[in-house]
């Protein structure tokens, strides 16, 4: 009888939202935030794609889609340090009217376990300062634009190029996305499903969890890769803009983007850093690892980037 009352209830909870428009200084703090979080990002060339190690062992053996390793170059840009929190991604969805598109009476199943509402609860999985999964592709883009709109600044997703550039340190033959280039468990994971307290101290300097326990710690907890950037192996996985296509040989040479779709890969985006799944063995973890994934996909997260060769002041 408690489960019953604990699941109508929950379902309750699902279908309200805070549909109301934020208010000024709630948009201001978030376009603030996002100004401040950019890190800078010195462009150059590197080789995109499972490059090896110094003896030649590939990191990612099992895949296919990420060699061969292709000679690129990239204009410098900026990257926001941390993925998009919960907390500023329903404050876009309520600026632009959205939020109700995304309710369990608008056929959005997804709400039944993460409504669109923000909370202060650091137990809540709406806690505000974890990571957000966008509904769809096209929400986590329409984030990156709006900041674009309101701050005037060229903010987009990243492309598959720039966030494999930034996650291995300015291209770096590593494996991971770590302060140290390797992972150290987050131990909080360890245990029963029913055991896992979000509250227990922060260990280690990753979160990458079992594909059983969807789990998200607040943005920054763990240290940051060498660029200063947080997240970029475990936590969540994360959109860029371009269209999937196995390998890299359909990408230019410079500033690359796969900006069409294929006709056998229709309709799916490049995702990256799969620990963000739970997936981890065979080299998945890694920073090469990557897959594509259908527009309306409501699990991820994503990061922006500022389009521009000069650092943001």
């Amino acid at each position: 009888m408690i489960i019953v009352s604990e699941l109508l209830l929950l379902a309750l909870l699902a279908g309200c939202s805070s549909s109301e428009p934020p208010s000024e200084q709630e948009i201001a703090e978030v376009l603030d935030s996002a100004r401040r979080n950019l890190v800078f990002v010195e462009g150059g060339e590197f080789r995109l794609g499972d490059v090896g190690n110094e003896s030649g062992v590939l990191f990612n053996p099992i895949a296919d889609d990420n060699k061969p390793p292709k000679r690129i170059e990239l204009d410098s840009f900026s990257m926001l340090k941390t993925e998009i929190t919960w907390g500023d991604f329903v404050i876009f969805l309520r600026a632009v009217e959205r939020v109700e598109d995304y309710t369990i009476d608008n056929g959005f199943t997804r709400a039944v376990t993460l409504p669109i509402i923000s909370s202060d609860d650091p137990v809540s999985p709406n806690y505000k300062h974890k990571p957000a999964r966008s509904p769809n592709f096209q929400e986590a883009e329409n984030y990156c634009l709006w900041l674009a709109e309101k701050t005037g600044l060229p903010f987009s997703l990243p492309s598959e190029a720039q966030w494999e550039y930034a996650a291995r340190n300015r291209g770096q033959a590593i494996a991971f996305a770590t302060d140290t280039g390797e992972v150290e468990l987050d131990k909080y994971l360890q245990r029963p499903s029913y055991a896992i307290n979000p509250l227990h101290p922060v260990s280690g300097n990753v979160l990458i969890h079992s594909s059983l326990d969807v789990e998200r710690r607040p943005v920054g907890s763990y240290p940051p890769n060498p660029l200063g950037l947080h997240d970029m192996t475990g936590n969540v996985a994360e959109w860029t803009k371009d269209w999937f296509r196995p390998g890299f040989d359909h990408l230019s040479t410079t500033n690359p983007v796969a900006a069409e779709p294929s006709s056998e890969y229709a309709g799916k985006r490049v995702v990256r850093d799969l620990a963000g799944t739970g997936d981890h063995l065979g080299g998945s973890a890694t920073v090469y690892a990557r897959m594509g994934r259908e527009l309306d996909y409501y699990l991820y997260g994503f990061r922006c980037v500022v389009n521009q060769r000069e650092p943001i002041n």
